[in-house]
């Protein structure tokens, strides 16, 4: 057996045991599919489109809980009115007048604009109320999806393709087996884990290609995956974050009857698991490619000059990547820190409050296993590269498309090839 086949075999011999507690995992957690009490009474509605014909704005007076924030009620506030054309349903044509949110005035609705409204239909005791609901974002939304998908498809191509139909199967996979084994109440870190294992084996593979390239970077990412949870578990305990800090987890909680504080961390837990997929992906690819690439440049380069050079473009990667992290969570949570300057607490006392602490927990546990995926993922790297003899080279096939034949390289200039088993199967 060569080198290359015995690396193969490892790699296969780890990955393989993987693959089936993945799918052991799906099976033994898969939900019960049935419908949860939640103690919610449904109301009989249906929520048309409509298209705005006209819309007043005028002042009524003030109430209790419009309080402006020194106490006082202000002599008045702006109601806006609408009149709509119902767009949808079987209503559609019908014409109604609604009241709009304090915060829409009449400048926000010219005619044409497409609205939501809530119908609650007619009972024995109640006569058919109409109600505003929200504003229609469909197609704008829809045209910055196609957009996206275009900018992607456009400058990379088929990979790109594979890159969006991996997406719609993660986003299959925590519709149709993460959230609702979550609401059945399995182990939150336990489906987490599962769930971002079957995510990461399907996008990898279906955007990257079956190479042994694309295993060393699945297996980067399982090992940063793996860093992840632990650090987590420790950090949840060791700061006891509970996972009910935030108005909507404590709803979630008191709809699904889980207030026990094991239940909720382990919410906490599998967030911290999903919210690491994306980045850890992004990383151990780029890491497991830069190291090809570095062989390819230099053929003869031993083990140990190729994990230093990589590491060279990781450092990089690291600093990059923090900075990411950091301003993606200033950008969102940029309403709570305004608040932070109006309420002028402490900011030592803010910081380690509840959802605070979460989210900072969350950022930092998830970028400690990022961190240490990357040389971990060069190392894999290093050693699974170099198993190819430095004297073969690789037939001078591209990818479909190129115009270039398959066959031998010929000429001083051969040896400047990839090394040969870029896209060999990895088991």
């Amino acid at each position: 057996m060569t080198r290359l086949d015995r690396t193969t075999a490892v790699l296969a011999a780890i990955l393989v045991p993987i693959a089936l507690a993945t799918v052991v995992g799906l099976v033994a957690l898969w939900p019960s599919g049935q419908t949860h009490e939640t103690g919610i009474v449904e109301v009989d509605a249906e929520h048309p489109t409509a298209r705005v014909l006209s819309a007043t704005s005028e002042s009524c007076g003030g109430e209790n809980e419009d309080r402006l924030p020194d106490g006082s009620i202000p002599e008045s506030v702006p109601c806006t009115t609408l009149r709509a054309e119902v767009t949808s349903g079987d209503a559609a044509g019908q014409v109604v007048e609604v009241w709009a949110p304090a915060t829409v005035r009449a400048t926000d609705l010219p005619p044409g604009t497409a609205v939501v409204l809530v119908r609650y239909l007619a009972t024995d005791v109640e006569p058919e109320v109409w109600a505003w609901y929200d504003f229609s974002r469909s197609l704008p939304l829809g045209v910055l999806a196609l957009a996206f998908a275009g900018v992607v498809v456009a400058v990379a191509g088929m990979r790109g393709v594979r890159a969006l139909v991996g997406l719609v199967l993660a986003f299959v996979v925590i519709a149709t087996f993460l959230l609702p084994a979550l609401l059945d109440g399995r182990d939150a870190l336990l489906t987490g884990l599962v769930a971002s294992s079957a995510i990461m084996f399907v996008v990898l593979y279906l955007a990257h290609g079956f190479s042994r390239r694309t295993t060393t970077a699945l297996l980067g990412t399982m090992a940063g995956l793996g860093v992840t949870a632990a650090l987590g578990v420790v950090a949840a305990r060791a700061a006891h974050l509970t996972g009910i800090s935030t108005e909507e987890s404590y709803r979630l909680a008191m709809l699904t009857g889980q207030l026990d504080g094991t239940a909720l961390r382990g919410l906490f837990l599998a967030g911290v698991v999903l919210a690491g997929l994306g980045v850890l992906n992004d990383v151990t690819i780029t890491q497991a490619s830069a190291v090809w690439e570095l062989r390819a440049s230099d053929p003869d380069a031993p083990r140990g000059a190729l994990f230093s050079r990589g590491m060279r473009i990781g450092r990089d990667h690291i600093a990059s990547t923090v900075y990411t992290i950091a301003f993606a969570y200033a950008g969102a949570s940029l309403p709570i820190l305004l608040l932070l300057q109006v309420y002028r607490l402490p900011l030592l006392q803010t910081i380690s409050s509840g959802e605070f602490a979460e989210e900072i927990a969350r950022t930092l546990v998830g970028s400690i296993g990022l961190v240490l995926a990357i040389p971990l993922t060069t190392a894999i790297a290093a050693a699974v590269v170099t198993a190819e003899p430095a004297g073969r080279r690789r037939h001078a096939a591209v990818e479909p498309g190129h115009g270039h034949l398959h066959g031998h390289a010929h000429g001083p200039s051969a040896g400047a090839g990839r090394p040969a088993d870029d896209q060999a199967p990895s088991t």
